[in-house]
């Protein structure tokens, strides 16, 4: 079957997502080490209303955050890509870069890859300006690929959206304008 990517990395297929996607997209929001830096794991139930609202989101903007699969065998690996963020705070609304990944597909550069890939896109496809991306403060993986893909720390914030998760609230912010990433391709 012929997939329908929006584009491609060297290794890895960005689409949107279907209602196939959501066994393997439920059990990766079900894994505790996957969601170690999350409140909580998801429910089947949430998981597919997270695929809906990542639907919409692509049917609105153009992107979300991709459905990610490897080009060699086809596996849903997870998600990486784009996400107009609104909660309020003195950097919103800005479009965010994200990713979640299941454990057997860490320790290969996806996340790393598939953002690049992503930066790519957002800059040279939908002529965005402004890229930002956050974590919990502890979630050293992700911001070393925020500093891999070429971001800057921007500061820290307590995301609004986390304050009955104390352990979750404090976050970091970095962040990549188009000029910048030009430079450095």
């Amino acid at each position: 079957m012929k997939k329908n990517y929006i584009f491609k990395s060297e290794r890895l297929g960005f689409r949107n997502w279907n209602e196939n996607d959501l066994a393997e997209f439920a059990k990766l929001n079900a894994d505790l080490e996957v969601m170690e830096h999350f409140p909580k794991t998801l429910t089947e139930k949430e998981s597919a209303e997270l695929i809906e609202r990542f639907q919409k989101h692509f049917e609105k903007n153009g992107y979300t955050y991709f459905a990610t699969e490897t080009l060699k065998n086809e596996e849903l690996i997870g998600f990486v890509g784009l996400a107009y963020q609104e909660y309020k705070t003195e950097f919103t609304p800005a479009i965010d870069i994200g990713w979640r990944l299941k454990k057997n597909a860490w320790g290969n550069g996806y996340a790393t890859e598939g953002a690049k890939k992503c930066l790519e896109f957002a800059f040279n496809e939908l002529n965005l300006e402004k890229i930002i991306a956050t974590c919990t403060e502890k979630n050293s993986k992700s911001e070393n690929v925020m500093k891999k893909i070429g971001m800057q720390k921007i500061g820290e914030f307590k995301h609004p959206e986390l304050k009955e998760y104390p352990e979750y609230e404090k976050n970091i912010r970095y962040g990549i304008n188009k000029n910048v990433w030009q430079q450095r391709v």
